[in-house]
């Protein structure tokens, strides 16, 4: 089978369907002690139990990255159920205007952004302004840290894309502090540190992206051992409607083409990273590893199925075949509400779902040929370890690079991520892993891969 070389003793091989185990194995094998409130005897009382308090709860949130798509749609849902929500901490990069707007509506205590002249001009915005009651003003990440971890909230909403997420997160929960989830790269690149906290310090960690909440909305009342299958569902992302042969053409002859499709979503509006992480069907293979984390199934027993409509956010299967599925419009604001008001179901004045209206609902199975990046993700879960920490990086690194513009190729992406991984083998840590370990991979990844960028091959895949 021939192959391309991107670098000295690395040959990037094409994928074929086989790499790819089906789920539904059903042995068993694999199985860990999930994140989420699913799957335990404990999780049922506590879920009965907060349910029974009824809707009339007031929680307290600090939200990390409020600027950002997820951070202004939770703010949303605290201008829809104001009697239910209190925003303590806000923490945004350098969008200073917007963060003063925010700050004057919402009052938080503390008020992050991501650097000095940043955080200064909020200050001079502010005052400007007359806001009577000026909250802390921190900067840097040890502002993320400060708002996550500020005293009187008890629920975090990180909304912050990357690494940056992991360590203002283990500081919330080593606070006893609910996590509503919407950083796929804490449990991603961090999985093997962040569940023992979770369960040490017994928070609840409720995902906020849209994927994850359908399955945990689907587990709510099915007993422990009930789950049988997790099917993750994707709208394919830019080039769905192209076969691998067109996409790859596509790339060799009309790149920039490439590129601008490759960072427009056909469904939902999100940041420019996760677009084109929806383009290559990177974020489906990460979300693979944050479902294993968080709901604690093999990934034998998690699948991928494409569903252009994104009507289905995802399913289970449970044990007796039966298959659960979340359904909805394509709007963030759906699991995001829910990560913050778990177990309850608050009113929303959303429009109402109207299968009618959409007449039908289809799905397929991904080609993982045409979608490289779903078979290394597969395969960096099942090594565990340091390995996804060093996926997210490189990942993170090259989507970086190919927005930029610095002559990265579409089909670059999933080489430079497969050769990080191969690099990485000779380092790998599977046992003990720590916050350090993480943090050290995720620098050597980013740095592997601005290296490597300089002499990836620029050619098509050789099939």
């Amino acid at each position: 089978m021939k192959g391309v070389k991107i670098q000295p003793d690395l040959v990037y091989f094409p994928l074929t369907a086989s790499l790819v185990i089906p789920g539904s194995a059903g042995t068993g094998a694999g199985w860990i002690d999930p994140s989420a409130p699913v799957n335990t005897p404990e999780s049922l009382q506590k879920t009965l139990s907060e349910s029974l308090k009824g809707s009339t709860f007031q929680k307290r949130i600090s939200i990390l990255g409020s600027t950002g798509s997820i951070g202004t749609q939770t703010l949303d849902i605290v201008d829809a159920c104001p009697d239910n929500f209190v925003v303590d901490a806000l923490s945004a990069g350098n969008n200073a205007e917007l963060m003063c707007e925010q700050v004057l509506k919402y009052k938080p205590k503390v008020a992050s952004l991501g650097t000095p002249e940043a955080a200064k001009k909020l200050k001079e915005l502010l005052v400007k302004a007359g806001c009577t009651d000026m909250p802390e003003i921190v900067h840097g990440a040890e502002g993320i840290v400060e708002a996550a971890t500020v005293s009187t909230a008890d629920t975090v909403v990180t909304g912050i894309v990357g690494a940056a997420g992991l360590l203002p997160t283990i500081e919330a929960i080593k606070l006893g502090k609910d996590i509503a989830l919407a950083n796929k790269e804490t449990l991603i690149s961090g999985g093997p540190v962040i569940n023992p906290l979770v369960e040490k310090h017994g928070i609840n960690m409720l995902p906020a992206d849209s994927e994850h909440s359908a399955i945990f909305q689907c587990l709510q009342g099915v007993p422990p051992g009930g789950l049988r299958r997790v099917i993750l569902t994707a709208s394919g992302g830019a080039f769905r409607d192209l076969s691998k042969d067109e996409l790859f053409e596509m790339c060799e002859k009309d790149p920039r083409a490439v590129q601008k499709k490759a960072t427009t979503h056909p469904n939902w509006d999100m940041g420019a990273k996760i677009t084109l992480d929806s383009a290559t069907m990177m974020n489906k293979g990460l979300e693979v590893i944050e479902a294993h984390y968080l709901f604690g199934a093999s990934y034998d027993d998690i699948d991928i199925v494409i569903h252009p409509q994104s009507i289905v956010h995802s399913m289970v299967e449970t044990q007796d075949t039966s298959c659960i599925a979340q359904l909805g419009w394509a709007d963030m604001r759906l699991p995001i509400v829910y990560s913050v008001s778990w177990p309850h179901r608050l009113k929303m004045p959303y429009k109402p779902l109207n299968l009618a209206e959409i007449g039908s609902l289809t799905f397929k199975a991904p080609d993982v040929e045409k979608y490289p990046c779903i078979r290394l993700a597969y395969e960096a879960g099942r090594q565990g370890g340091t390995m996804t920490a060093v996926l997210n990086a490189a990942n993170e690194a090259a989507n970086e690079m190919f927005r930029e513009d610095v002559g990265l190729g579409f089909l670059d992406i999933p080489k430079l991520i497969e050769g990080a991984m191969e690099a990485h083998k000779e380092d790998f840590k599977v046992k003990d892993v720590t916050l350090d370990d993480i943090l050290s991979c995720d620098a050597w990844a980013r740095e592997y891969v601005a290296e490597q960028t300089k002499n990836v091959a620029k050619s098509a895949l050789i099939l």
